[in-house]
């Protein structure tokens, strides 16, 4: 017989609706650690050395599919849930969410897609993106929103700022060497693989086959 694959409670694929079709389970990479009260739903590619914390929902149960790059990690509280319309293009594949590589989204931040965003960038604790396409090297400080607009690479985008309209965007200031939190991400990101290899990798599918 076929081995039968039973999966953690908290990694399900999506209910069937008209605009989910097809039942999907999230696609998630070795050398990465998913904490059992975080929630993982449909068509969910999280990529290998990411860590993603408790209480932080990703959720591929309308806008699909989402993407998680490597090294990213998805702290306490962070909310991931995209639209059923609107797409981001990322190598010529469309996704609800494209998030790059050696990313981190801090504590309680929201990415509602379609929404993309590259790699190295800190997304600030309570922060926000929506409709929106963030460069590489961003900093979003906490609080900050970031709503409809492409923000260019190398920028940040200062505590508690409200980012709607292109041309706020593109005066954001540049990231120099006087900028205190240049390398705060780095710090993060490091940090944070060590522990996705450290904590158990809870979403091992176990494999059950009849003798």
């Amino acid at each position: 017989m076929q081995p039968v694959t039973l999966y953690p409670k908290n990694i399900m694929p999506n209910p069937v609706t008209s605009f989910t079709p097809q039942r999907l389970m999230p696609n998630i990479m070795s050398n990465s650690a998913i904490h059992p009260q975080a929630s993982i739903i449909g068509q969910v590619i999280i990529s290998p050395e990411v860590n993603v914390a408790p209480f932080a929902s990703i959720r591929g149960d309308e806008g699909t599919p989402i993407y998680i790059g490597r090294g990213t990690n998805v702290q306490d509280g962070v909310v991931i849930h995209g639209l059923k319309h609107g797409r981001v293009n990322h190598n010529n594949r469309e996704y609800s969410v494209y998030i790059g590589e050696n990313t981190s989204l801090a504590h309680q931040a929201q990415v509602h897609g379609p929404a993309k965003i590259g790699n190295n960038v800190f997304a600030g604790m309570q922060s926000f993106v929506y409709k929106s396409e963030i460069g590489d090297n961003v900093v979003i400080e906490p609080a900050a929103k970031v709503i409809g607009v492409k923000v260019a690479p190398n920028r940040y985008i200062p505590a508690g700022e409200i980012i709607k309209t292109q041309e706020q965007a593109d005066k954001l200031p540049v990231i120099n060497e006087n900028y205190p939190n240049k390398h705060m991400n780095e710090e993060v990101v490091e940090v944070n693989k060590e522990l996705a290899l450290a904590y158990p990798s809870n979403y091992y599918l176990i494999n059950l086959q009849n003798a």
